[in-house]
């Protein structure tokens, strides 16, 4: 009965057809409610501080959201423990339903107070694993569907380095958007640098360090990536 409850619930939450392994106990159930529960109490104490929530919020212990003022979240968004948001950048971030963030993942929209980030988008059904990093300096947008492995990191600025006379530290940046299409696979601890456009459905193989534009529907790997074989 708990476990037929749990996956009603679920489905309601967005998770369309999903349902619980039969071989989860129903004390391991019991458990991982209990857990959620918490996860719910800690949601609604973040999110009256958004710009805007549609829907249930699951929140993590230790994680710290800041400028909330400047996040619209919609159904069902869970976000895992350890994590950091910082939403400080001139069009904030939007978040889709169904989105998934989970624990130890840094999003910084802005690394220096004098120059702040553009902003982030991301999509419905949008799972983002351990450990990812994402720096928004110019815009990010990532489409609906789409997966993302622990230990991403994608970046929207490179440090200029041209000059050999002073350091480059004082040489400024240079931001290029990131745009990833829907229904992307993206392998665990790839690198998506600034400018990149990754088309839709395409997958990008673990440890990858993707510098120009992925076409929709390719394979690619390697550092720097390249195309691997096409879906089609």
């Amino acid at each position: 009965m708990l476990k037929v409850l749990s996956n009603l619930i679920i489905n309601k939450l967005g998770k369309v057809n999903y349902s619980i392994d039969e071989n989860v106990s129903s004390l391991a159930l019991w458990t991982i409610l209990c857990s959620r529960l918490m996860a719910v109490i800690r949601g609604c104490g973040k999110r009256v501080f958004f710009k805007h929530s549609e829907g249930i919020m699951f929140v993590g212990h230790n994680t710290t959201i800041r400028h909330a003022h400047l996040i619209s979240a919609g159904r069902s968004l869970s976000i895992g423990s350890y994590v950091k948001i910082d939403a400080l950048c001139k069009k904030g971030i939007r978040l889709g339903n169904n989105v998934t963030i989970k624990d130890h993942t840094i999003i910084e929209c802005s690394g220096v107070m004098r120059y702040l980030g553009e902003g982030l988008i991301i999509g419905d059904n949008v799972g983002i694993s351990q450990y990812c990093f994402i720096a928004v300096r110019g815009n990010i947008s990532i489409g609906s569907n789409t997966i993302i492995g622990p230990g991403v990191s994608i970046f929207a600025e490179n440090h200029n380095c041209s000059r050999t006379d002073i350091p480059i530290v004082e040489q400024g940046e240079t931001r290029g958007d990131v745009t990833i299409g829907s229904d992307v696979w993206i392998g665990t601890r790839c690198t998506i640098l600034s400018g990149v456009t990754i088309g839709d459905h395409s997958i990008i193989a673990a440890g990858s360090v993707v510098t120009k534009e992925v076409p929709p529907y390719a394979v690619v790997g390697g550092v720097p990536a390249k195309i691997v074989k096409m879906r089609i």
